[in-house]
């Protein structure tokens, strides 16, 4: 019976619950496999830290939020015990035959790594962003989505209130695709985001333009959006445990600069973790478990070395080196057609 381990790495995300469940269910079920699940990411894998997985443990967890058996932004070579060596001695130590890593391109990056280190190792792509380019959408952003749209459709009743411009600032490092599906379902006057920069007197313009009607303006940003005289993505956090600035705060600089130009009072919102908390949405729970499942396959079949990825309605196999390194973003066409109705 083989015995394999399952680990979560890298920021939480609604859905990996779902995962778990699924890989674990399919795998006893359907392939006689074992489980057990590394404690924080990374950090469980390298000092051996895991508990057993077995229906018991995995019932009734699809519809809660966050991971059970945590997660870190720990990397498999960190010093002084991260790299291989150490790593094998500690499988062959609690007796696991191969590795389920669950994470962004950063934790497929480290997998693709331990690969060639001669460690047995598959993926599931997760992040709320939905920046990943090999699959069409990461479990998460469903629920992200439908947080930030209630969070704009709040902020747009208490702003309509007060006759102030209200922005909103969403998740998106590198990719707008948060901003972009909460700000066109709710209807924003405008949306910021990272592919595409704006000026300030083309927000204002908009801005104006809402006013004028009678309504009041709602701004959705990303907090990786720069104003053209930005050589970066605001950042006043420090670094993160991946040693990248913490963005956020974007839409605070952009709301004094929005009142001042324009005389509206305006009010900036930072949405922050609230995306990444709480109950995953039901297309999340399906996709995550559709995924779960079919990772377990993945290892039933020895196909070591590819992540699981949704095509269409499909879910398919990936190689790592075609999976990781490569952001998706969202394309300028999309942007341009929403663009033409702000305002």
């Amino acid at each position: 019976m083989a015995r394999i381990g399952i680990l979560t790495s890298g920021g939480d995300c609604p859905g990996l619950n779902a995962v778990i469940r699924g890989t674990v269910l399919q795998g006893r079920t359907v392939h006689d496999q074992e489980f057990v699940g590394f404690k924080d990411g990374f950090w469980g894998l390298v000092y051996g830290e895991a508990i057993d997985l077995d229906r018991s443990v995995v019932r009734g967890i699809s519809q809660q939020g966050g991971t059970i058996l945590g997660t870190s932004r720990f990397g498999p070579y960190t010093e002084p015990d991260g790299g291989p060596e150490n790593i094998k001695r500690a499988l062959e130590r609690i007796g696991v035959d191969g590795v389920i890593a669950v994470g962004g391109d950063g934790t497929m990056a480290a997998a693709n790594r331990l690969l060639g280190d001669g460690i047995p190792v598959v993926g599931v792509p997760k992040t709320i962003d939905n920046d990943l380019q090999a699959t069409d959408y990461t479990f998460g952003f469903n629920t992200a989505v439908e947080i930030a749209t209630e969070a704009v459709d709040r902020l747009r009743t208490t702003g309509n209130s007060h006759k102030r411009c209200m922005v909103l600032e969403v998740m998106g490092r590198h990719a707008g695709w948060i901003a972009m599906y909460s700000g066109v379902a709710a209807g924003a006057h405008a949306i910021l985001i990272p592919e595409q920069q704006e000026s300030l007197e083309q927000v204002c313009e908009w801005v104006l333009s809402v006013r004028d009607r009678g309504r009041s303006p709602m701004v959705v940003v990303a907090e990786g959006f720069k104003l053209p005289e930005m050589d970066e993505a605001h950042s006043h956090k420090g670094m993160d445990g991946f040693n990248r600035p913490r963005l956020g705060g974007i839409a605070e600089i952009l709301a004094p600069l929005i009142e001042e130009q324009t005389g509206i009072e305006t009010r900036a919102t930072v949405l922050g973790h609230i995306q990444r908390g709480g109950v995953p949405s039901a297309w999340d729970r399906v996709l995550g478990t559709r995924f779960g499942q079919a990772v377990s396959d993945l290892v039933a079949d020895g196909q070591w070395g590819q992540m699981v990825a949704l095509r269409g309605t499909d879910i398919v196999r990936v190689p790592f080196h075609e999976a990781v390194g490569h952001t998706k973003t969202v394309p300028l066409d999309y942007y341009r057609g929403a663009r033409a109705i702000f305002g």
